[in-house]
């Protein structure tokens, strides 16, 4: 089975079936780079999804990272974006192996196929010359053959008629004879080429066509088995990345699986729990006192003094330390945190320092080894030239040192307070029964706002679950002032920027108006009569005892 045997006569139909099969070559490398794009634009908007869900900031002090469900949701964006890579490469590969090579090599088919056409169109054109040759000479033997047989005619003419001399007879006799001459070469011409033809025709029909289409069949069966390693490399592509794209898949189930709601939950608890104590009863206010009391001086004639008297139709709103429109200044002790909160903060801050403080220890030791190793073996360096690093190292020991102290003491009295903070419970003077527990955590707790209507003498409330202050702050028409109960003297100076405290300096000295109930706030008074709170450990109080 060969080209050159069975489509001997095909030469048109094998040149275009030969330009089908380069057309198709191109046609599949355009098919290729089509999908190599369709990749690197997948690959991209993936990386791009990625990016746009990715944190731009991964630090371990954010609490959304200790959450095992959002740190599975991280492990699934990089597990893609390492997928979006995988898609990359096949564009890669598709591109390097398939499209280049196949381009180039279509260029070389193309050339080649040039080159067999250009053979056959030259040996063509050798058998037409060759034809043309035998028609030439046949025709010159047909009119060489029709001059012969006229110049006969004329001579056996002349021969016959008596009124021609001898010479003329002779003569065309002698015409005759030329004619006759001239015909056998002619015929002679025409069998040489007849036979050089048939040669020709031989040989262009069994050898050099044969030839030449037996290479253009071998030349397309190559880009056939070439065509076919692209399909093959078109599918081997996407299995070479499919090990590494199944361990992304994997990795995202793992990350999935990994997702503990016990755990989250339990560290909404750790990350929230503010260790207030639940309210207790309100306890029952009885107004009738003042109304027999007002009898009763009325009766006697004595005025009524203006500060015993309470609106029974107002009632005021709680100012709160911490509420959504006013929150409280961050202090080093943490006594800006909720009882629970606060302990966690200084252990892990006390941790760190011990943490820190055993490296200051660890390269003290070292620095006093290396100066003992410089003292026996000065050539190895100055034993001088350590004396500053020792004595920096000795600066951070103290330091530290100091600042555990400080945690240690801070942790002992939230710890002191955790013990005690169900002693007291602290609620608004006319909270009713309304209550609405406030979800918002302890730096935004909202401001209870209270009204009372006359006409219904029912109140609408909007109360916390637990207070921060037990008194409330009088209006500006009030002008009732409550007794101090000792003096403290700020040890530290600070500034209350938040609503209900009030700022002071290092060494002022300060009445107490309230002690602090477990929420690590003193109320205090100025002697021009400003009041406020302020963080209890700021101050040194001296109670009276009476």
């Amino acid at each position: 089975m060969d080209w050159g045997t069975d489509l001997w006569d095909q030469y048109d139909n094998i040149e275009r079936h030969t330009q089908w099969g380069i057309d198709l070559v191109e046609k599949y490398v355009k098919f290729v780079k089509e999908r190599t794009e369709i990749e690197q634009t997948y690959a991209k908007q993936l990386r791009n999804l990625v990016k746009k869900y990715s944190p731009k900031r991964i630090s371990r002090e954010d609490p959304e990272m200790k959450f095992s469900q959002y740190q599975s949701f991280l492990s699934i964006l990089k597990e893609l974006n390492d997928f979006a890579g995988q898609r990359e490469v096949i564009a890669e590969n598709m591109t390097m192996n398939i499209c280049a090579d196949i381009i180039k090599y279509s260029q070389e088919i193309k050339q080649e196929r040039k080159v067999y056409l250009l053979e056959g169109r030259r040996a063509q054109q050798n058998l037409e010359t060759s034809f043309k040759h035998l028609e030439n000479s046949k025709r010159k033997f047909e009119r060489d053959c029709r001059e012969a047989e006229k110049a006969a005619l004329h001579a056996d003419k002349t021969d016959q008629d008596i009124n021609a001399t001898k010479a003329d007879v002779e003569k065309a006799k002698q015409q005759a004879n030329l004619r006759n001459h001239m015909a056998e070469e002619s015929k002679n011409d025409y069998a040489s080429q007849l036979q050089k033809y048939n040669h020709d025709q031989s040989q262009f029909y069994y050898t050099d066509m044969p030839q030449i289409f037996n290479k253009m069949q071998e030349m397309d069966e190559r880009r056939i088995k070439r065509l076919k390693q692209g399909y093959s490399s078109f599918a081997e592509m996407e299995r070479q990345v499919m090990p590494i794209i199944g361990k992304c898949l994997d990795g995202m189930t793992k990350a999935a699986e990994s997702v503990n709601e016990k755990y989250d939950s339990q560290l909404v608890i750790d990350l929230h729990k503010s260790g207030f104590p639940r309210p207790g009863d309100v306890e029952f206010e009885d107004y009738s006192q003042v109304i027999n009391r007002a009898s009763s001086d009325s009766s006697l004639g004595t005025p009524k003094p203006a500060g015993d008297v309470r609106s029974v139709g107002k009632n005021k709103g709680k100012r709160w330390l911490f509420s959504k429109r006013y929150k409280a200044t961050v202090s080093e002790d943490f006594s800006h945190l909720p009882p629970e909160q606060r302990r966690k903060k200084l252990q892990q801050k006390l941790d760190e320092c011990h943490k820190d403080l055993q490296k200051e220890f660890d390269q003290r030791d070292a620095l006093h080894k290396m100066k003992d190793v410089y003292q026996k073996n000065p050539q190895m360096g100055d034993p001088n030239s350590l004396d500053r690093g020792i004595a920096e190292n000795k600066q951070n020991v103290d330091r530290l040192q100091t600042e555990i102290q400080k945690y240690e003491m801070w942790l002992a009295d939230a710890e002191g307070r955790l013990a005690n903070k169900g002693d007291t419970i602290r609620y608004s003077g006319h909270l009713e029964h309304s209550v609405t527990l406030n979800n918002n955590g302890p730096h935004e707790k909202e401001s209870p706002d209270t009204t009372h209507s006359d006409d219904s003498g029912q109140e609408a409330i909007t109360q916390p679950v637990y207070t921060e202050f037990e008194e409330e702050f009088p209006e500006e028409d009030e002008e009732e002032t409550v007794s101090p109960i000792g003096e403290c003297i700020a040890l530290y100076p600070f500034e209350g920027s938040s609503e209900g405290t009030m700022s002071m300096t290092e060494g002022e000295k300060l009445d107490v108006v309230e002690e602090d109930k477990g929420d690590g706030w003193t109320r205090v008074r100025r002697s021009k009569g400003e009041e406020g709170y302020v963080p209890t450990t700021y101050i040194k109080i001296t109670l009276d005892r009476h």
